[in-house]
């Protein structure tokens, strides 16, 4: 029975360190035959997330050919995959991560139910949340509904300790044959972009590391002074990372903590900032209708305008407002946007111009390489009003303010606006080179005046308010 591999069946966990799937099945003594599902499920990501997570899965493969172990790769339904392979390897059983939103947890039940009615070992494990939902409740027995709450909740849990990757992967006596990773073609849809964004990218757990530990020891003491300034360098960055499973989020977590009692002063924010998104991912397990309908019923049948014009010139960075545009070009341009400049071009989108988060929340979708359904479905209803723990309505984020605030000497701005400068950096051209070419967009074009003023989209956006408030 020994000699039986167990399938580990990797999703977005791509590492070996801290994977209490695959800890168990090495402790059990089993070999261990990795896979990976191209299904219905995964291929629903927007172009961008899909195409880092097939860097993610190339990076992850030659990270066991390393180790003298492989990846095997196949598309369709995964429970069908699943059982197929069951039958050509004579597998022991299949272990995953757990995945908290709707779509996987269906397809997951599923999979555990066939497997199970094998008589074979089946079933998730955590590793993706430093915590699972259940486990942070309020006294009562209900879920937090705010943050602050949250956090207190959560900051006083105890933290398991890391597992170590392992330092061998026994594989099956005979590997079973793999799709060839080229041959999905995950980049199709990012065009010409794919070459573009690429170099932005650190990809792997090793980068992963790597990053986190330049993270402690260079920035983590300033993070909460200078996290909000967009042209700097002073967050993590392991966004990223976290989405694909490349660290887990309790290696983040023990490294943070250490460097809080080391006396880091940023620390605790950084640390605030992973429960935050702890927070979307419970609050995703306990109301999934977060991820597409106001969550706040009250805010069902508000005026907000379905995809318009408007939310086009955004969507292409070219509103007149330089900060919103430098944030959406940026995000069009490295797969990322700064945290700051999220909120500004949510709150543009959703009161300025009066357009449905849900456009806005569709759009981030499809460009964001460390795209997050829950943690963005969040923010954006955060931003709008209609969430959990909402910022109100009527605070309005100035666009042309918060660029004086956090983006005092233009350089973010010009960094990816080309149209600001006589002789634009390469990422502002960079932009040109990503954009599609029916955007029919050119350098020499002269930048456009505002959609809106500023003064009169707050007027029509508090009018709104005050109207679904009466």
């Amino acid at each position: 029975m020994a000699k039986r591999p167990i399938i580990i069946w990797f999703r977005r966990d791509f590492r070996l360190a801290d994977h209490p799937a695959l800890h168990e099945a090495l402790a059990l003594g089993h070999p261990v035959l990795p896979l990976v599902v191209l299904d219905r499920e995964t291929q629903s990501m927007g172009p961008a997330a899909l195409w880092r997570w097939g860097l993610a899965v190339e990076a992850f493969a030659l990270r066991l050919q390393s180790m003298g172990s492989r990846l095997i790769l196949r598309h369709g339904p995964a429970a069908q995959v699943l059982s197929a392979l069951l039958d050509e390897t004579q597998a022991a059983g299949v272990l995953w991560s757990r995945s908290y939103d709707p779509d996987t947890m269906m397809r997951d039940a599923s999979v555990k139910a066939m497997v199970k009615g094998r008589g074979l070992l089946a079933g998730s494990r955590p590793g993706f949340l430093l915590h699972e939902p259940a486990a942070v409740m309020t006294g009562a027995g209900g879920f937090y509904r705010v943050y602050t709450p949250f956090w207190n909740a959560v900051r006083g849990l105890p933290v398991d300790a890391c597992l170590p990757a392992p330092k061998t992967l026994p594989g099956p006596e005979v590997w079973p044959a793999s799709d060839d990773l080229a041959a999905w073609d995950l980049g199709a849809a990012m065009g010409r972009g794919a070459a573009v964004v690429r170099p932005y990218q650190q990809v792997g757990e090793q980068a992963a590391q790597a990053r986190l530990g330049a993270f402690i020891s260079d920035k983590v003491a300033a993070y909460k002074l200078r996290r909000d300034f967009m042209a700097e360098d002073a967050s993590s960055g392991l966004s990223e990372n976290l989405t694909y499973g490349e660290i887990s989020p309790r290696q983040i977590w023990h490294a943070g903590q250490r460097a809080m009692h080391e006396g880091a002063a940023g620390a605790e924010h950084f640390l605030k900032e992973l429960v935050w998104r702890e927070f979307a991912w419970a609050l995703m397990t306990h109301t999934p209708h977060i991820a597409h309908t106001n969550w706040r019923p009250e805010w069902e049948g508000f005026g907000w305008r379905a995809d318009n014009s408007d939310a086009e010139y955004w969507r292409r960075g070219q509103t007149g407002e330089p900060v919103v545009d430098a944030a959406m070009r940026q995000m069009f341009v490295t797969g990322t946007m700064h945290n700051r400049a999220r909120m500004i071009v949510a709150s543009y989108l959703t009161k300025h111009l009066l357009t449905d988060w849900r456009v806005g929340q569709a759009w981030f979708a499809q460009c964001l390489t460390d795209w997050d359904p829950a943690a963005n479905a969040m923010g954006w209803q955060w931003v709008a009003g209609s969430g959990p723990d909402a910022a109100p309505y009527f605070r309005v984020f100035n666009p042309a303010t918060q660029a004086e605030n956090f983006d005092p000497d233009q350089t973010y701005r010009r960094r990816y606006v080309a149209e600001l400068s006589a002789t634009p950096p390469k990422a502002a051209l960079d932009f040109f080179a990503a954009a599609p070419i029916s955007w029919r967009l050119d350098t020499n074009r002269r930048y456009p005046p505002p959609l809106i003023s500023l003064p009169d989209g707050r007027a029509r956006a508090l009018a709104a308010y005050a109207q679904r408030k009466a």
